[in-house]
């Protein structure tokens, strides 16, 4: 009996035994520090924080929301490359350019905009303004400077996008004067006429290119001008530009006034109306769309495309596949009727990403998004998203990217984030692109150039409820007037009608209430 109490008893210490050896041991392997003690290191608390830094960051998630100027939403490729570089997960959806806007106003009347919210363009920006006045959006202002590259960014750029003297987004941006004239080189060689000096000039090219048999084929089958259904970035706003329109809006009489009340807006008018009147262009212009304008300029029929003049490459790239020997230039210099030189300027930027208060739930996150956009404004991770892979996407060539021949793959895989990269060369430090083609080199100089000509919009910092309530409404009356006038269905007298209407609608409460800002700056 003594025996077999014995062996219970040393059974029994064992096993205590074995217990404690496996409790010293689970906290050797939690929290020792080289050869500390198991029990000393776990109640060690920096030890403790030493191997919680050890620990890998979970990535931040973000959903971010965006405009799609391609045709499909592009692979994964550049997104699984930007979250590696940024320790992010994002989610990005992305919806067609076209609708871009509707999808928007329907995402923000049901409260399911995401965390991240691009706008569509400047236009869009303004019409949110009143839900950013509402409270519906952070402002980001009062943080920037706790980020060492977001606060780099332009702080003029950054005034043109401030609500009521505050900011609430971060800004794309963007050359401030792109506008000029891409034609073809060749035929003005052929016909002895030189790159215009002024508007007089243009208007004769645009008539020996429709009429001097500029292809050399004996038939009457070109055209000087090809344009399209866009008042802005087509040919219109570049050429009343060159006759002294002003940038939307303008001083007259000691007062800010829209540019369709100046006289120079109905001289450009008149260029238009006999520009198409003589068939010098395509006469249904109002009906074309970007893609048909194009389309006329590299399948050789028309000499003149005018609006960006980065558009060179792709333009030229198509062209001579249809014309191999044609040889294009670029141009911009245009003297107006009083002999001066004038580009009309965007504000820096166009477009604008938000952040909804409806996604975003505390302060805390606001920064954690805000970190990613930090991320995003250094060279590595700007020159991923807006160049793609070296060595897949581009090279680096003194410097510079210069992009594939693979322009399709870039397009495709590269294009979608490309349009969402906050900043510019200057502030994000990326590469600034690589360019062999002449007229494209010959492009970038001159929209250095355009800069020291350019002609801003004083209203782009200002703010109009009535412009805000009605100004998309009221520009389509103008826009509307703009082309019966050109095509010959009213008269100067119709056009007048317009802008009384116009003024009447609300357009009287908007130049009061531009002016009350103006006054206050």
């Amino acid at each position: 009996m003594k025996t077999k109490s014995f062996y219970m008893m040393v059974s029994i210490v064992l096993a205590f035994t074995l217990v404690l050896t496996a409790c010293s041991s689970g906290n050797s392997g939690k929290g020792s520090n080289g050869g500390n003690n198991g029990g000393e290191s776990s109640a060690n608390p920096s030890a403790a924080a030493e191997q919680g830094e050890n620990q890998p960051e979970k990535p931040t998630e973000i959903t971010i929301m965006l405009p799609l100027n391609i045709a499909e939403t592009p692979p994964d490729t550049i997104k699984n490359e930007v979250e590696k570089l940024t320790n992010t997960k994002l989610t990005y959806q992305f919806f067609p350019a076209d609708t871009y806007e509707e999808k928007l106003n329907t995402s923000f009347a049901t409260g399911s905009l995401p965390q991240v919210t691009y706008l569509k363009n400047q236009a869009t920006f303004v019409q949110m303004k009143e839900a950013i006045r509402e409270g519906q959006f952070w402002e980001i202002g009062p943080y920037l400077s706790e980020f060492p590259n977001l606060s780099k960014l332009k702080e003029e750029i950054l005034n043109n996008t401030k609500v009521d003297g505050k900011l609430y987004s971060l800004y794309i941006g963007r050359p401030l004067a792109r506008q000029g004239m891409i034609y073809r080189k060749d035929w003005a060689d052929k016909l002895e006429l030189q790159a215009p000096a002024n508007v007089d000039e243009l208007y004769n090219m645009l008539e020996k290119f429709t009429t001097g048999d500029p292809d050399g084929n004996s038939q009457q089958d070109t055209i000087g001008l090809a344009d399209r259904n866009d008042l802005v970035y087509g040919a219109f706003k570049t050429v009343a530009a060159w006759f002294g329109t002003p940038n939307s809006w303008g001083e007259l009489d000691g007062q800010l006034q829209p540019e369709f009340v100046f006289p120079q807006y109905m001289d450009t008018m008149d260029f238009m109306k006999k520009v198409r009147e003589n068939k010098w262009m395509n006469v249904d212009f109002a009906a074309t769309s970007k893609t048909d304008q194009v389309s006329l300029f590299t399948s050789g029929k028309a000499g003149v495309y005018i609006g960006s003049m980065q558009d060179v490459n792709s333009l030229v790239k198509d062209l001579v596949k249809n014309v191999p020997d044609a040889v294009v230039d670029v141009h911009s210099m245009v003297a107006g009727p009083d002999g001066k030189f004038a580009a009309w300027a965007i504000p820096g930027y166009n477009n604008v990403a938000l952040f909804p208060k409806s996604a975003i739930k505390d302060e805390a996150e606001l920064k954690s998004i805000l970190a990613f956009f930090d991320k995003m404004m250094t060279p590595e991770v700007a020159n991923m998203m807006y160049w793609g892979q070296d060595g897949v996407h581009y090279t680096v060539q003194d410097n510079k990217a210069k992009a594939t021949e693979n322009q399709e793959l870039t397009e495709r895989e590269v294009k979608g984030f490309k349009d969402s990269v906050i900043g510019e060369p200057e502030t994000n430090g990326m590469y600034e692109g690589y360019h062999d083609l002449p007229a494209r080199i010959h492009a970038e100089q001159l929209i250095v150039e355009n800069e020291k000509i350019a002609v801003h919009d004083p209203t782009s910092a200002l703010d109009s409820a009535t412009f805000t309530q009605k100004g998309t409404e009221l520009q389509e009356l103008i826009k509307d007037a703009t082309y019966k006038y050109i095509y010959g269905s009213i008269d100067k007298a119709g056009f007048e009608k317009a802008v009384s209407d116009w003024k009447k609608r609300g357009g009287d409460a908007i130049i009061e209430e531009f002016n009350a800002a103006y006054s206050k700056q």
